[in-house]
């Protein structure tokens, strides 16, 4: 269910902002649930790559590569 929110800001700032999502061909309100959904997870994207390495911190590469076997491609 989406409930509807209000925010006060200047004019300049929403004119500004709304020019940035047109020239991104979008809109202010689908920029704003992006950035919302960011603010929200960001601290558990962190958390579960931490998770990973901690879960993976028994693989051992055997040596220390070269910086150029490192970016061999």
């Amino acid at each position: 269910m989406l409930k509807e929110i209000t925010f006060s800001l200047e004019e300049d700032i929403i004119q500004k902002a709304t020019a940035a999502a047109h020239h991104k061909h979008t809109t202010l309100e689908k920029e704003f649930r992006r950035w919302l959904n960011y603010y929200i997870y960001k601290n558990q994207r962190a958390d579960d790559y931490a998770k990973l390495m901690d879960e993976l911190s028994h693989v051992q590469a055997g040596r220390i590569f070269s910086r150029d076997e490192l970016n061999e491609r």
